[in-house]
């Protein structure tokens, strides 16, 4: 039958009708349905205008005084950039991949909803999305990623009305900081910093690329989970960009071959100021709760990068250097390898779960031994790098490698050891991780700004902070403070006091007998008192303690913010048997520093919302006679004794090194060398170092001091914190005298004060004389306003008026014990 008579037959022509009709109804009908669902959804949908004042979850964030990242705090990784920050190759490349016609269409894209299908159907697959910029926003912000027909319809529902509600700008710069990117990176800047660890406003085309090719599957195209089908996904996105003209190929063949250089989590970078970050984060909780991690605060600290660099350097350098003196303990485990070679699969899952749980630390990276002898060590990291190490790396590890080497010292195939690069070669060499801990703060005096502050070897291996909440003894370094209450009591630096040895009856100490000694077991006779602090003399400073009493020496530290109760009013405490923290001794020693005023040590100085919204502001406050807390000539005459410990006492190393003339401090060791402190200042900076085991023991087997251990720490933060900074000269404030070479009190440059202690059978009381103290004119009346009695020297009856201190006999031998 022809087509003309097939066209004539009537019950085809009924058919063709019914089936004309029937596809209209459903057409009508669909529509109708669709229409009527839409009218139904449209009313359970949000309120897209939300996002005019788009608050993403942001998290807390903390910057250095000159603006350097040094910490990030939330349960995302994201950066909040408008668009007009956003770099143009980072949009073009987000544009070509996602959405093309992003600026043309209304929400929905039919023209490129056709290309897909014809594309898809073409190729058997699902090669094109159909999704534009603006339903992935909707889809993001408000949907779950279900693949349903009613959460499909919802989108589209949500993209119309957000191109009503929002500028195109508007619904981009939500989607470029919104997106999840792999690796906790939400937005692109966050993502820029954790592959590649630079900036947005810094990426080649060849990473915008990249970066670009993620939002379709972020946690397995991202280079470091999956690299091959990363850069598989990048070259197709600068495919992209030379069909959508935003790249010529001129360009794009540039782009291709320009070679990745992914951030390695393994290697140390940055600024290390993890435990700075930490003390701001547990202030900001304190303050603003949980919001701290959503609202995108931005903190920035009194802390400055060179500062900080500075104090990093110097205390690990120092310890690494300390370490090195040690002998060696061993490798840190072991792990069986296949007997094949070190690229066989086997051997490198291994080495995978052996290094699993040994992060590197302070610059010191894990590695497994693939080989070893006493010339030459082989040994892979966890990145997969073999290194090689001969020659002077592996000398500080000999006693592992000798073929007669004891088992837990034994280095051999599948031992775990410890790698690092050190020296002016940055050579490798075979090391281990360090068991001592240290500290390092730096304050300004004028001000009391903390411009650098270390409280440990490695975060990551101790989050206890050493600087703020170890409570150690601090030994010598405490003597400035009862030599500066001597000052008000007639001491002057030219007192001659008797360095011989001293003994104390149970009648004197309230327990049993104390003989204390000198460090090093020798006695210099009658010295004055500045050699006696140059040489750090330990019996010299309890004759002066025993003279002025422990009781007046309590009373007076607490001017400089110690606790009393933290320093026992005893004969030890002239020895430094109480508890400070470094971060204590940096406030006190800055007292010093100033001219004899009190400052608060202060680490935040603003903090801003996240759109740079200043919420809190905290100028630098000078310090002001309102903070005077001692007299400014007892200040500049203890400032004369420490400039003397640095030239020609205890620290001189570090005059020998900076070669300047306004340094000072003192060194500290306490009993059986368990901790070892330096505590100086130059006058723009105070330093204090210490380095000790958590769980005191002895530093070495030969025991090191404060001028051994901590003084190089503060002597390489010095040489970085001064540079450029000119020698400062103390001002000579009023009530000083410089009698025969010597500063002093005025009322005690004509052979009045203590003119010598021990030396003679007693001394000649001294009548009391009204002191210049300089305090402010309200307020409680300072301490220091009269000079009192000094009392006889020990094994001598007290004077008359001299208060005793109450006996308590079991605290007292407490104390004592640790002298003996």
């Amino acid at each position: 039958m022809s087509f003309k008579d097939r066209l004539s037959d009537p019950r085809l022509r009924r058919a063709a009708k019914w089936t004309a009709i029937g596809s209209a109804t459903a057409v009508v009908c669909g529509a109708a349905i669709v229409g009527i669902a839409a009218a139904l959804m449209s009313r359970q949908l949000p309120d897209v205008s939300t996002l005019q004042n788009y608050q993403p979850k942001l998290p807390l964030r903390v910057f250095t005084a000159d603006g350097e990242l040094i910490g990030e705090f939330g349960e995302e990784r994201r950066q909040l950039v408008p668009i007009d920050k956003i770099p143009k190759v980072m949009k073009d490349a987000v544009l070509a991949t996602e959405d093309a016609r992003f600026y043309q269409h209304g929400g929905l894209d039919t023209i490129g909803l056709a290309r897909a299908v014809i594309s898809n159907t073409l190729h058997g697959g699902v090669r094109q999305g159909a999704s534009t910029i603006t339903q992935q926003v909707a889809r993001n912000m408000f949907l779950s990623s279900e693949r349903t027909f009613s959460r499909k319809l919802k989108e589209a529902l949500l993209a119309w009305r957000l191109e009503d509600e929002l500028t195109k700008d508007q619904i981009l710069e939500i989607y470029l900081n919104q997106i999840y990117l792999g690796n906790r990176a939400y937005g692109f800047a966050a993502a820029a910093q954790t592959y590649f660890g630079k900036p947005l406003q810094d990426i080649t085309v060849a990473e915008a690329a990249m970066l670009a090719g993620l939002p379709k599957a972020p946690s397995s195209n991202n280079p470091i989970a999956n690299p091959r089908r990363a850069v598989a996904r990048q070259q197709y996105v600068i495919g992209r960009m030379v069909e959508t003209g935003y790249l010529s190929q001129a360009d794009a063949e540039k782009a291709r071959q320009e070679p990745l250089k992914l951030r390695d989590a393994a290697e140390p970078s940055g600024l290390h100021a993890d435990y700075v970050a930490e003390m701001v984060r547990q202030q900001m909780v304190a303050k603003y709760g949980d919001d701290t991690y959503t609202k995108g605060f931005k903190v920035y600290t009194t802390v400055a990068r060179a500062d900080q660099s500075a104090a990093y350097e110097g205390l690990h350098e120092t310890i690494v250097d300390y370490e090195q003196r040690q002998p060696y303990r061993g490798p840190e485990g072991f792990v069986e390898l296949p007997a094949d070679s070190a690229d066989n699969a086997d051997v490198d899952t291994a080495v995978d779960d052996a290094l699993a749980d040994k992060p590197d630390s302070g610059g010191m990276m894990a590695a497994v031994v693939m080989e070893a002898s006493p010339r030459k060590l082989v040994a892979v990291r966890a990145n997969g790098d073999s290194v090689e190490i001969t020659g002077r790396g592996l000398q500080a590890v000999q006693r592992g490698l000798v073929d007669k080497a004891a088992e837990p010292l034994r280095i051999r195939r599948g031992s775990i050891v410890r790698i690092a690069r050190t020296g002016p070669q940055n050579s490798w060499e075979v090391t281990q991780l360090p068991e001592v801990e240290g500290a390092f703060v730096a304050v300004d005096p004028r001000d009391g700004a903390i411009k650098a502050l270390v409280g440990g070897f490695d975060f990551n291996k101790n989050k206890f902070n050493h600087a703020t909440q170890a409570w150690r003894q601090p030994g010598s370094s405490f003597k400035p403070f009862i030599y500066s209450a001597a000052l008000e009591k007639g001491f002057t630096p030219a007192t001659i006091v008797n360095d011989a040895p001293l003994s104390f009856d149970a009648a004197a100490t309230g327990g049993a007998p104390w003989e204390p000694k000198n460090y090093d077991n020798t006695y210099a006779g009658p010295i004055t008192l500045r050699q006696a602090l140059e040489q750090s003399k330990n019996v010299v400073t309890i004759r002066v303690l025993d003279a002025i009493t422990p009781a007046y020496a309590q009373e007076w530290i607490t001017h400089f913010g110690f606790a009393a109760d933290k320093h026992p009013a005893y004969l030890t405490m002239g020895l430094g048997a109480g508890s400070v923290t470094p971060l204590q001794m940096a406030a006190a020693y800055s007292v010093f520093a100033n001219g004899g005023l009190k400052v608060e040590p202060r680490l935040i100085a603003r903090i801003t919302d996240a759109r740079d919204q200043v919420l809190e502001d905290t100028p630098p406050k000078p310090a002001d006679q309102a903070g005077r807390v001692i007299p400014a000539r007892n200040a500049f005459v203890i400032d004369t004794l420490l400039n003397s410990v640095v030239k020609n006492g205890t620290a001189r190393r570090a005059y020998g090194t900076l070669r300047r003339d306004d340094l000072y401090g003192k060194t500290g060791t306490t009993n059986d060398s368990h901790d070892a402190w330096f505590a100086g200042f130059q006058p723009t900076r105070v330093g204090v170092a210490w380095i000790g085991y958590d769980t005191p023991r002895q530093l070495g087997v030969r025991g090191e001091t404060g001028g051994s251990l901590a003084l190089p720490a503060w002597t390489r933060y010095m040489q970085g914190a001064l540079k450029g900074v000119p020698v400062a000269k103390l001002d000579v404030p009023p009530g000083v005298t410089n009698a025969s070479g010597e500063w002093m009190y005025d009322e005690y440059a004509n052979g009045q004060g203590v003119q010598s202690l021990g030396v003679e059978a007693a001394l000649t009381p001294i009548m009391p004389v009204e002191v210049n103290s300089g305090a402010p004119t309200t307020g409680p009346a300072p301490s220091w306003g009269t000079q009192p009695v000094i009392p006889a020297i020990p094994g001598q009856p007290a004077q008359p008026g001299q208060p005793a201190a109450p006996a308590q006999p079991d605290e007292r031998n407490r104390i004592l014990n640790m002298f003996r």
